[in-house]
C-alpha cells in the first residue's frame, strides 16, 4: 500500500470517528434538552406554593448532595485551581442565576409564555461559545441561528397577555446567564467530564444554597401540596443534575454552537407539558413559530462546522 493510500485511510478513519462523536453529541444533547423541557412547567407549579428564593436554594442544595455522593463514590480528583473561575461561572449561570430568575419570572407570567424565551438560548450559547470556546461556525449558521432567535423574540413581544414586563425582563436575564454557564461548562467538560463539571459547580455553591434554603424555608409545610413537592423533586434531581450530565457531554462532543441549537426545540416539548399538565392555553401561533424554529435548527446543524 503506497503512502497516499495510507494517508487516505487515516483521514477516512478520523472522519468516521469525528462523525461518530458528533452523532453521540446530538443524542446526548437531545436527551438533556428533553429533560430540561419539564423545568419551567414544574417550576411554575412549585412557585405557586413555594417562595422562589427557597425553591432556587433547595433545588440546588438537594442536587449538590446527590452530586457529592457520586463524586465520593467514584473518587473523583478535585478540580485544579485554574478550573475554579469556570466552575464559578457555571454555578452563577445555571445553578443559581437561571433557576432564580426563571422562578421570579414565573410569578409574573405563564410557563407557556416564558418557554418562548428559551428559543433565545441557542443564540446566547453560540455567542458565548465563540467568546469562550473558540468556535467559529460558518456564516450560514449565524443566519439560521439569528432567524430562529428573531422568530421567538417577535412572537414573545407580540403577546400582551402573557404577563407583565417584569417577567420578560427576568427571562432575558436568565437566558444570558444560562448561555454563559452552558459555554463555560462545555469548555471545562472537555477536560474533566460533563457530569463532573455540574457536580463540582453544585458542590461549590452548596454552602450558599444550603444556608439560603434553611433561612427561606416555609413555616407551614403541611400547606404545600403533593404536586408542588413532586415539582420540587423534578427540578432538583432531573433539571439541576441529571439533565446537565447529558447536556454538557453533548456540548463537549458535538460543539457548543451546534448542539446548543437543540434548545430551540425545547419550547415544543415544554408547551406540550404546559398544556397537558397545567392546562395552559397553547395558541396556534405558538405552534407555527415553533415549526419555523425547527427549520432553523436543522439549517444551523448543517452549517455549524
Amino acid at each position: 500500500m503506497d503512502s497516499q493510500s495510507e494517508k487516505s485511510l487515516v483521514v477516512t478513519g478520523l472522519d468516521r470517528r469525528g462523525s461518530g462523536r458528533a452523532t453521540q453529541g446530538w443524542a446526548n444533547g437531545f436527551l438533556g434538552m428533553l429533560i430540561f423541557s419539564g423545568s419551567l412547567p414544574a417550576t411554575r407549579v412549585a412557585v405557586l406554593e413555594l417562595d422562589p428564593l427557597f425553591l432556587t436554594a433547595v433545588r440546588a442544595a438537594i442536587a449538590a448532595l446527590l452530586a457529592l455522593c457520586a463524586l465520593w463514590v467514584t473518587r473523583q480528583a478535585r478540580p485544579a485551581r485554574a478550573d475554579l473561575p469556570a466552575l464559578l461561572s457555571v454555578a452563577i449561570g445555571v445553578v443559581i442565576g437561571f433557576p432564580l430568575l426563571t422562578a421570579l419570572a414565573l410569578q409574573h407570567t405563564t410557563s407557556a409564555h416564558s418557554l418562548v424565551y428559551i428559543g433565545l438560548l441557542p443564540l446566547a450559547t453560540a455567542c458565548f461559545g465563540v467568546l469562550r470556546g473558540g468556535e467559529r461556525p460558518k456564516p450560514a449558521f449565524w443566519a439560521f441561528s439569528v432567524a430562529g432567535g428573531l422568530l421567538v423574540a417577535a412572537f414573545a413581544l407580540s403577546q400582551s397577555s402573557g404577563g407583565g414586563w417584569q417577567g420578560d425582563a427576568l427571562m432575558v436575564g436568565a437566558v444570558l446567564l444560562c448561555g454563559l454557564g452552558y459555554a463555560e461548562g462545555a469548555v471545562l467538560s472537555r477536560r474533566i467530564g460533563g457530569w463532573q463539571v455540574i457536580s463540582w459547580a453544585l458542590a461549590l455553591a452548596l454552602p450558599l444554597t444550603l444556608a439560603a434554603a434553611i433561612l427561606t424555608a416555609p413555616g407551614g409545610w403541611p400547606a404545600v401540596s403533593g404536586g408542588a413537592w413532586l415539582s420540587l423533586f423534578y427540578v432538583s434531581v432531573f433539571s439541576m443534575w441529571i439533565g446537565f450530565i447529558f447536556w454538557y457531554r453533548g456540548l463537549a462532543q458535538g460543539g457548543i454552537a451546534a448542539i446548543g441549537q437543540l434548545q430551540l426545540l425545547q419550547p415544543f416539548f415544554g408547551l406540550a407539558l404546559a398544556g397537558l399538565v397545567l392546562h395552559e392555553r397553547v395558541q396556534p401561533a405558538m405552534i407555527a413559530v415553533m415549526a419555523g424554529v425547527l427549520v432553523c435548527v436543522f439549517g444551523a446543524k448543517r452549517f455549524a462546522r
